[in-house]
């Protein structure tokens, strides 16, 4: 964990040098993903079927890929009947919340006489990534297939890695919507997906988290399908005042640093008497987590404090440009709207990150690695396209058409300035 001081002199080249320390996709891994694609490319399901035997040490077959009627429905019948009310409660508050996103279709004429407008149309197949390595994520399901369902998506098929599926998984897949099940994971799911493979029929767009291959491989296949995002290691920004409990804002901060080794939190604070109190509630808790190893090597390489005036933490976080950020003071909103560049924002004591996770309705799934400068978290547009409409009468036509056939001329198109001309005066054709 790095300490960092506003008022020292090479603070601003201190943290940034911090904040670039974040890891990029290894060549290896790069060249592995390059591969696997290509086979999957040109072979389909023998090449799923082989890598899924070379790096899950799994055997499949093109009847055992799929994940059957049956099995999703008795898993998810075994899911405890708490947790499954629970599911249904974090899908419906998700539901409300991106159908609140969907944009109206427009049409209208414009002084010209033209009619314009635009229509919103669903994609017709998504493919969702859900991770099966380090734990069980029914909200992953939820948070990428609720949208598409809202959005009107017609086929949602899912991918996660071979093993038993946990009946939390099942019952967030059949509450979601999700149309199929497919036990495959890594590079060699998403070449799938892109690609189609036996079975398995490619999608327009792949959607959700994943390891380093799998990122590696959105990269790669992005252009011959959509993608969300390529997600990078968890992120949350604490900024704390001494009105909190230092034990709530320690495990808010390891509430992210559980995911992965390379998850990164820090706590901006004013006072460093408060912050010390933090960094020790960080130590006592890592010593109860079950998954104190992962948090203990995120806090311990990727986290930091900051002391400094809150009234500067604005300025660090758009610096920072965080995933999460949590505004833990008396007046949030007087600080949280002065920033332009976070993934989600939690405002008040009261409000930590876990509940943006599960059932605050809001998108999990939000840009990392700074991307939050330029993009934004998951939601219904990313599952839907908007078409353009002109419609011209031989009155606005005429309005257009000079225009139209100057312009073509400047840019040497011939046949474009012909196709305005020849309806201008059709005799010219």
């Amino acid at each position: 964990m790095r300490q960092f001081r506003l008022t020292d002199p090479d603070f601003d080249t201190a943290f940034a040098a911090f904040l670039q320390e974040r890891r990029e996709t290894p060549e290896d891994v790069d060249l592995i993903v390059r591969d696997v694609i290509a086979a999957v490319r040109s072979e389909g399901l023998d090449a799923v079927l082989r890598f899924s035997r070379e790096f899950d040490r799994a055997e499949l077959t093109a009847e055992t890929l799929r994940v059957s009627a049956e099995e999703i429905a008795a898993g998810a019948e075994a899911c405890p009947a708490e947790v499954r009310a629970a599911i249904a409660f974090a899908a419906d508050r998700i539901r409300a919340y991106h159908a609140r996103q969907r944009p109206a279709d427009l049409r209208f004429t414009d002084e010209a006489g033209v009619e314009l407008g635009w229509r919103w149309t669903a994609l017709e197949a998504v493919g969702i990534y859900v991770p099966g390595g380090r734990a069980a994520y029914p909200s992953t399901v939820l948070m990428n297939a609720v949208p598409a369902a809202v959005a009107g998506v017609e086929r949602i098929a899912m991918v996660t890695p071979p093993g038993r599926l946990q009946p939390a998984v099942l019952a967030a897949a059949q509450i979601a919507g999700v149309s199929e099940i497919w036990r495959v994971g890594g590079a060699q799911a998403v070449a799938a997906l892109a690609f189609g493979a036996g079975p398995i029929q490619p999608v327009d767009k792949i959607v959700g988290p994943g390891n380093a291959f799998v990122t590696a491989a959105k990269r790669r296949v992005y252009g011959t399908v959509g993608i969300d995002a390529l997600a990078g290691p968890s992120e949350i920004v604490v900024v704390a005042d001494t009105q909190n409990d230092p034990e709530w804002i320690a495990a808010d901060l390891l509430s992210q640093a559980e995911h992965d080794p390379g998850a990164q939190s820090i706590l901006i604070a004013e006072d460093e008497a408060f912050a010390e109190q933090v960094v020790a509630a960080v130590a006592r808790q890592l010593k109860t987590l079950s998954t104190g190893a992962d948090a203990a090597a995120s806090w311990r390489d990727h986290g930091a404090v900051v002391i400094a005036p809150l009234s500067q933490s604005p300025r660090l976080v758009n610096l920072i440009a965080p995933e999460h950020v949590e505004f833990a003071v008396e007046t949030p909103e007087l600080l949280a709207d002065q920033v332009r560049h976070a993934g989600a924002i939690f405002l008040g004591r009261y409000t930590p990150e876990a509940i943006g996770d599960y059932v605050a309705g809001s998108n999990h799934v939000l840009p990392t690695s700074r991307a939050a400068r330029f993009s934004s978290g998951l939601s219904l547009y990313d599952f839907i396209k908007r078409t353009s409409i002109v419609k011209c009468d031989p009155a606005s036509f005429a309005a257009l058409g000079p225009a139209t056939v100057a312009l073509a001329d400047a840019e040497g198109l011939p046949a474009h300035s012909r196709s305005a001309a020849i309806r201008l005066s059709p005799s010219q054709g």
